[in-house]
């Protein structure tokens, strides 16, 4: 299997990971508006091949949009918060800062923000033909919309949308629902959907050959294409305690395989308190 699609087991120190300091990366062409958002255009070193963009927030949420545009564009804004004060003598200023910062090399451009310090929400324009590895863990949710490329998202906290994309993905929604729609896939990549509290929705083209790699321990499993179920050999795990004066175990795993149209990449699909529906384009609801 594609080391890609290992990704769930270390999803969970997803959120520890984000805590680690930010690099420092140098700013852009900022301007701020009379609203407090802080907005960075950046042309990319080579406008005739993809981009890749790498955006982390601690607290907040992600919106990325593909557009006719060639490079990338920015917007970081503060979430508002009302005060919690009760004394009306004395009024909240509130901090429009957003320590948004933008570094560009090569095509792959690196975007952070203070979002340890406050909630802020991130809004960026990309060329269609764009790679993203997005990483949210509070008060946001993650939304992607028209990109054509490899994509790689992580929410903690929050849900994950993909809207009518193409290429691949690895995207995990730990306590969300993941909610994806692709109008076309690379037939050579594979891909891992994952969720520990949320439904997992993917629609595919009614073309789409894949392998399936399925497991919900406690939800459902259904799909519209034509899947053909293997008899895949029983994975079992021992955990042999006794000589420390611990137990015996045996785990069988509950994985179930399959294809469609003949099979082609992996298409891994995990879930834990949700289920897992694997849709095909043009099918009745």
């Amino acid at each position: 299997m594609n080391n890609q699609t290992r990704r769930f087991p270390s999803f969970f120190v997803f959120a520890l990971i984000l805590c680690v300091a930010l690099d420092a990366v140098t700013i852009r062409g900022q301007t701020q508006t009379q609203f407090g958002a802080d907005h960075v255009s950046v042309n990319l070193s080579d406008s005739s091949r993809p981009a890749l963009v790498k955006a982390s927030l601690v607290s907040g949420g992600i919106t990325v949009k593909a557009y006719d545009g060639k490079g990338i564009v920015v917007e970081a804004r503060v979430r508002n918060r009302e005060s919690a004060r009760s004394d009306s003598t004395m009024k909240r200023i509130p901090v429009s800062s957003t320590g948004l910062s933008v570094e560009e090399e090569n095509n792959e451009v690196r975007i952070t923000t203070d979002s340890y310090m406050r909630p802020i929400d991130l809004t960026i324009s990309v060329p269609v033909h764009t790679s993203l590895k997005l990483s949210a863990v509070n008060a946001g949710d993650i939304v992607v919309t028209g990109v054509d490329g490899e994509l790689d998202v992580n929410e903690v906290n929050g849900s994950v949308t993909l809207n009518n994309v193409s290429g691949s993905a690895v995207a995990h929604a730990l306590n969300g629902r993941l909610l994806a729609t692709f109008t076309r896939v690379n037939p050579q990549k594979p891909m891992a959907f994952s969720s520990l509290n949320g439904d997992i929705d993917v629609t595919f083209p009614a073309d789409l050959k894949a392998n399936l790699s399925l497991k919900s321990d406690r939800g459902e499993i259904f799909t519209d294409f034509d899947v053909q179920m293997l008899a895949a050999p029983v994975q079992q795990t021992v955990e042999d305690g006794r000589s420390h004066g611990g137990k015996y175990r045996v785990q069988i795993d509950k994985t179930v395989h399959g294809t469609i149209n003949g099979g082609g990449p992996e298409f891994q699909f995990t879930n834990f308190n949700g289920g897992i529906y694997i849709r095909k384009a043009g099918a009745a609801s």
